[in-house]
């Protein structure tokens, strides 16, 4: 009998745990992001009064026009999510469109909320990303046109034109809002500034160098 109550509490732990886990399944047609509504939001969006929606709450025109990639960089991104597209709101997806110079590239980033899958549309892409502490493996591989390459939630990924020519990317991400946190902007473009000394000792150069740095960002 204790073993048959030790199994029921074990499934029932593992039950619960399942459920938190994922996020419930939509219990409406759709839940349209109302941008001026000052209620307090759970996640995502406040919902607009479905009478009041219309098509354009899920339109976005202009993805076929490229991003101007005249940056430091070399890369420009052009988001399709929840703010462009109100009607993405709750639905778990979104698009990117990436335009990158010869040579350009879209730094070190994570999505904290999304697993993000590229498809190569025009020119050669060296894509990679980084697995978890304490083996930190790259794993990278040059993509060309029509090829495909998943980016798991969370990890720290990246891209390079690797062609004397432009080149066009398209990312589908699963979720509506992912969210992105660029590596040295984060670093290096806090506000309020990371002490230099923190820094200096974590990437074990001289604080004049964390300086330079951080004036760039």
């Amino acid at each position: 009998m204790a073993n048959q109550m030790l199994l029921l509490t074990t499934l029932l732990a593992m039950t619960c745990a399942l459920v938190i886990a994922f996020e419930p399944s939509p219990l409406q047609d759709f839940c349209v992001a109302d941008t001026t509504s000052s209620a307090t939001r759970v996640n995502g969006l406040p919902c607009l009064d479905s009478k009041l929606v219309q098509a354009e709450h899920f339109f976005f025109s202009g993805l076929h026009i490229p991003g101007n990639t005249s940056n430091p960089v070399g890369g420009k991104v052009t988001p399709v999510n929840v703010v462009q597209i109100p009607g993405l709101n709750t639905l778990g997806i979104s698009l990117a469109r990436i335009d990158y110079a010869p040579w350009g590239v879209i730094p070190p980033h994570t999505h904290p909320r999304a697993t993000e899958i590229l498809t190569v549309l025009e020119g050669s892409l060296y894509v990679g990303f980084v697995t978890s502490n304490p083996d930190n493996k790259l794993i990278s591989k040059v993509l060309y046109k029509g090829d495909v390459f998943v980016f798991p939630v969370g990890l720290v990924h990246f891209q390079q034109n690797v062609g004397n020519g432009n080149a066009i990317s398209l990312s589908s991400l699963s979720s509506q809002n992912p969210g992105v946190n660029t590596i040295a902007n984060a670093v290096f473009g806090a506000n309020p500034s990371i002490p230099g000394d923190v820094l200096a000792k974590s990437f074990q150069v001289d604080k004049s160098v964390i300086s330079s740095l951080q004036a760039k960002f």
